[in-house]
């Protein structure tokens, strides 16, 4: 057997219920971390930075897996669920902390969203996740058909507006956040190629 058959069969084996544990132990560290004081000496802007950038992380990893089994023959379709969803419990949690712990002002939310265009290049990202996360499961997919695709593709969009709102918070030119948005955009031009070669066969 082939490594990459090894791998594939060892994959088969890990649950999803290991992957979304796994996936939720950097959290627990990261607020345990700041409720001790050795995060930083602004841990609530650690947080938001930390959690928000773990989410881009694996709504990366959610694009990289197609590529990767058409390249490698790794195969990680039935753990991308769980990426997505891990994404997306992250990318709230960053929400969560900038409302209640950053801005705590109500009034001032819809004001900074207004006002601060990478605030609300965020938001939008944020919106078109909701609806892939409460049709991520198998129901959905029964009911909606080729219609659950169709919905899913908004990914497409929300994933590069994560991306671009990470390089607009950025303060000046960093080649981190650019990083991050060069990579979305070359996993998404090699997915997209995919379809269209489908379309055209």
């Amino acid at each position: 057997m082939r490594s990459v058959d090894r791998l594939n069969a060892l994959l088969k084996q890990v649950p999803a219920v290991a992957v979304y544990v796994a996936g939720v132990l950097p959290a627990i560290w990261l607020f345990w971390q700041a409720i001790t004081g050795t995060l930083s000496i602004e841990p609530i802007k650690s947080l938001e930075h930390e959690t928000g950038e773990l989410g881009l992380q694996l709504l990366i990893a959610t694009l990289l897996v197609t590529p990767l089994r058409r390249f490698t023959g790794i195969n990680l379709l039935r753990l991308r669920r769980a990426l997505g969803l891990l994404a997306f419990f992250y990318i709230a949690l960053h929400l969560l902390i900038w409302l209640l712990l950053d801005v705590q002002d109500p009034a001032m939310i819809w004001a900074d969203v207004v006002k601060r265009p990478y605030i609300t290049v965020g938001m939008l990202g944020f919106v078109l996740l909701v609806p892939l996360a409460i049709t991520s499961n198998n129901r959905s997919i029964r009911v909606l058909g080729r219609r659950w695709h169709a919905l899913h593709r908004l990914a497409y969009v929300a994933i590069p507006l994560g991306g671009l709102h990470f390089v607009m918070q950025a303060k000046g030119l960093q080649i981190e956040p650019l990083v991050y948005l060069g990579v979305i955009f070359g996993l998404l031009f090699v997915r997209l190629s995919a379809l269209k070669r489908r379309r055209l066969a």
